[in-house]
């Protein structure tokens, strides 16, 4: 039995170097990522403001101002087209924000493709809103 053990070993061993040996350079087993489209809103970025800046509602203080601003706003585009964890990263009033951040859930955008799939992907969007 114990002129099996070191025999034993030794097998296990030479298994164990053959499972690690490298294999020579090939271009198919590296993957490029390449983002053949990033997510965009179907109808353009001036029909998205639009309808952003008509669908707010101001309020008369904001309005007596004239008020104008920027919000930034991150969210991630599903591959099914949906927007979640939308987040206000700058904003002008807290009304405003709120309302932006619940118009922009609701969106459909295109999603982002990689290497021919769909998938998720983050977007930060500045939306110019102006109080008329």
């Amino acid at each position: 039995m114990k002129s099996l053990l070191p025999f034993a070993l030794l097998l296990v061993c030479l298994s164990i170097a053959n499972a690690q040996e490298k294999k020579p350079y090939n271009e198919k087993q590296n993957i490029k990522v390449d983002t053949n489209q990033e997510p965009f809103y179907p109808k353009g970025d001036a029909v998205l403001y639009e309808f952003v800046n008509s669908s707010i509602t101001y309020s008369d203080d904001l309005k007596s101002k004239n008020f104008t601003g920027t919000v930034s706003l991150s969210f991630d585009v599903k591959a099914d087209s949906s927007i979640v964890n939308a987040l206000i990263i700058q904003g002008v009033d807290p009304a405003i924000d709120e309302q932006l951040k619940k118009m922009v859930e609701k969106l459909r955008f295109a999603p982002a493709i990689q290497n021919g799939f769909k998938m998720k992907m983050n977007v930060m969007m500045n939306f110019p809103v102006q109080a008329h």
